[in-house]
């Protein structure tokens, strides 16, 4: 009787159990953190749409073009970010030594004739169809899982209270692979966000805080030997000349800068309208529909739209930081911790140079830029931070 008892009620638990758990991942995930995303990638469409739609050089004539493109890239994310969920970060953590190397061979794949220059920066691959892809983007989250992985697994088994030495030095070599790689298309501005993931990890991870101080001393006697040597191009040191002094060449090199700040601030409080601005419209502002944005919504929604902007990669961040704080492991605190560092510093970057108080980078807005890479990047990374949300103990 008792085996027929559960042979015949298994099944009613087992439907139970999977409605139980999905009903618990829906209540666990962190909506602000979704919410906020989805809407920066709403607005980056009307934005991107904007700045395109009138642009037949661009468009092939078809001024919904940039628009689909944009919502495209925007549905994959998302599809990416529910596989990642579905995945989970801890099962990601298995294939890290797989996902590392195919992110190595894919920028190593930029230095041979499959790469092709886009802006000065060698750091593309042209596939099928017009599409492109920038390895680098990928290599962020590769770098935040690899040095994750190393520094977290003596801690979370109990071995160790910090990571030592040795194992410090492993995540960093393992991080200075791909970066010099990077360094070497050159891809200044993804080498600056991946110089930035990787203090922010260490500084996640407990290392001794000599390692920080000696990367901070390392990195500043690095730039200022490329700069003596003369490694940078021709382009990058104009970018730096013309940052340290918006007036030496108006119409050259800081033509897109003083643009920026010309459209930002013609927009005011409200702005002039969506599909309404006169720099916009009379196009400008170069690349004003990846690196320069910002600019649109400056431009056309005023500083209470570009306002909105901040407040929501403020939320994004925000959720990010709360999570970092909330998981048990160190492995996803420190995955939190590298993804908070990446956002933070390039959206600061990213805004910055449109205001002149950075210099110009080539770094997209995070959710908001158009680019396919650059997309799917970003969301899989809040895949990860939902999954380690999801995957949190349960408190009382």
């Amino acid at each position: 009787m008792a085996g027929f008892s559960v042979s015949r009620y298994a099944p009613e638990r087992s439907s139970w159990a999977r409605l139980t758990a999905r009903d618990s991942l829906v209540r666990r995930l962190d909506w602000p953190l979704l919410g906020s995303a989805l809407a920066l990638s709403f607005m980056g469409a009307l934005l991107v749409w904007s700045a395109t739609r009138n642009r037949d050089t661009l468009t092939h004539g078809d001024p919904y073009y940039f628009l689909f493109r944009h919502a495209l890239n925007t549905g994959i994310g998302v599809a990416l970010m529910i596989g990642t969920i579905w995945l989970g970060h801890r099962t990601l953590r298995g294939a890290v030594p797989v996902l590392y190397g195919l992110s190595v061979v894919l920028v190593l794949a930029v230095l041979t004739p499959l790469g092709a220059t886009v802006n000065g920066a060698h750091a593309w691959i042209l596939l099928p169809g017009g599409f492109s892809l920038q390895p680098s983007e990928f290599t962020k989250i590769t770098i935040i899982l690899g040095m994750a992985m190393l520094l977290a697994a003596r801690v979370d088994a109990g071995d160790q209270l910090h990571p030592d030495h040795r194992t410090v030095a492993k995540s960093l070599g393992l991080a200075l692979i791909p970066i010099a790689v990077v360094m070497l298309m050159p891809d200044l501005g993804s080498v600056m966000v991946m110089a930035v993931i990787v203090l922010g990890v260490l500084l996640a991870s407990g290392a001794s805080n000599r390692w920080v101080f000696g990367l901070l001393g390392a990195g500043t006697a690095g730039a200022v030997s490329i700069w003596q040597l003369g490694l940078l191009d021709d382009y990058q040191i104009a970018r730096f000349a013309a940052f340290a002094n918006p007036a030496l060449d108006p119409a050259g090199v800081g033509y897109n800068t003083n643009q920026a700040r010309i459209a930002i601030g013609s927009g005011g409080l409200a702005g002039t309208g969506l599909f309404k601005g006169s720099q916009t419209t009379g196009q400008f502002v170069p690349e004003q529909q990846t690196d320069f944005v910002f600019t649109v919504a400056g431009e056309e929604l005023g500083f209470l739209g570009a306002g909105m902007i901040i407040v929501l990669l403020g939320v994004v961040l925000w959720r990010a930081c709360r999570i970092a704080r909330e998981t048990t492991e160190l492995y996803g605190t420190v995955v939190a911790a590298g993804i908070i560092a990446w956002f933070a510093f390039q959206s600061f970057e990213n805004i910055g140079m449109t205001l002149g108080i950075m210099p110009v980078a080539g770094l997209p807005l995070p959710f908001v830029s158009y680019g396919g890479s650059s997309m799917f990047a970003v969301w899989v990374a809040v895949g990860l931070l939902q999954s380690i949300r999801v995957q949190r103990p349960m408190t009382a």
